[in-house]
């Protein structure tokens, strides 16, 4: 079948979706929606070889900062998304200063120092970041209409749409990123930096700007999160939900861009549909962390690994198919 054909029933079907759903599932849907973002933004980071420990805490910075953005400042909903994901790059930029100053394990502690450091600071301050209780009555997304679909963002439905479109771009732009010349410096940063030093790359200057990229894009889903639940606080954006990132991203593999996401859609149905239809989501953290150690060692490169073996085998069965004619 040509590819173009693929894309479009693969987009009719995400049209589709959330219409043979019920409405918790079509809130999971937007959730993991929001969550593919998240884990794609994360990748990009993890290709100069740094892994964060406070990911999910920028998330927090772009949730927190559109949030206030609207309450305080009446700016739009669609303006403030998009500069919480601008806030969210700064701070990245200002915490590259120190972060960048380690490497490996201790840029992975370091990382989770600060992003700890951050969370103090919104249980701290009622004013303007409400304490422990954090933000509620967050401005959700303006109703709109286009043609003969309106656009109601108290359902589940329309705003899985809107994210749909929001995301969808955003995973275009960081795809284009790393197939660009900066894409392949982030590699070669990360696999030869000495030989890219020596080349004169500025090793450190790409690290930034990798580390800024992806916290902008976290910033972004961060938004889109706190305008469609209308509350956050502190504890929604804790190591447990770094730690779910860390799975996505290693059970998938993220040596290809499709792989952290595949993990991320796996790992949800998973959660959502049989752990919550067999009453297990109380053992979701150990049954998480068995399917991370089991992973690790049967399937070390993820399961893009699988997908990549698929393809390989299909692109040879259909050259041989066409040897004979040759």
């Amino acid at each position: 079948m040509p590819k173009f054909l693929i894309w479009i029933a693969a987009l009719a079907a995400l049209i589709a979706l959330p219409h043979g759903l019920s409405f918790s599932q079509q809130e999971i849907l937007v959730f993991l929606t929001i969550n593919v973002l998240l884990v794609a933004s994360y990748r990009l980071l993890t290709l100069t070889g740094e892994w964060s420990l406070g990911h999910v805490v920028i998330m927090g910075v772009g949730a927190y900062s559109s949030a206030l953005l609207t309450k305080k400042l009446g700016v739009y909903v669609p303006v403030s998304m998009l500069l919480g994901g601008v806030i969210a790059a700064l701070i990245a930029v200002l915490l590259s200063f120190p972060l960048f100053r380690m490497k490996g394990f201790y840029f992975l502690i370091g990382s989770f120092a600060a992003g700890e450091i951050i969370r103090l600071l919104w249980k701290r301050f009622r004013d303007p970041f409400g304490g422990a209780k954090g933000i509620k009555g967050i401005d959700p997304m303006p109703d709109f209409s286009v043609g003969f679909y309106q656009f109601d963002f108290f359902e589940p439905t329309s705003y899985y749409y809107f994210a749909g479109v929001i995301v969808a771009v955003c995973l275009w732009i960081l795809w284009r990123i790393e197939k660009s010349p900066v894409g392949l410096t982030f590699h070669a940063v990360h696999w030869q930096d000495k030989l890219a030093q020596a080349s004169g790359v500025n090793v450190r200057a790409y690290r930034t700007l990798a580390f800024a990229i992806a916290s902008g894009f976290a910033g972004i889903s961060g938004a889109l999160l706190a305008h469609y639940i209308g509350t956050i606080n502190p504890n929604a954006f804790d190591i447990d939900l770094m730690v779910y990132v860390l799975t996505w991203a290693i059970v998938g593999g993220t040596a290809t861009f499709y792989g952290p996401i595949l993990g991320c859609v796996v790992l949800t149905v998973i959660n959502e549909v049989v752990l919550r239809e067999l009453g297990l989501e109380q053992m979701r953290p150990l049954i998480y962390g068995a399917i991370m150690i089991l992973s690790i060692l049967f399937l070390p490169s993820g399961l893009e690994s699988i997908v990549q073996k698929f393809t390989q085998r299909r692109a040879a069965g259909g050259a041989a198919e066409r040897r004979p004619a040759e």
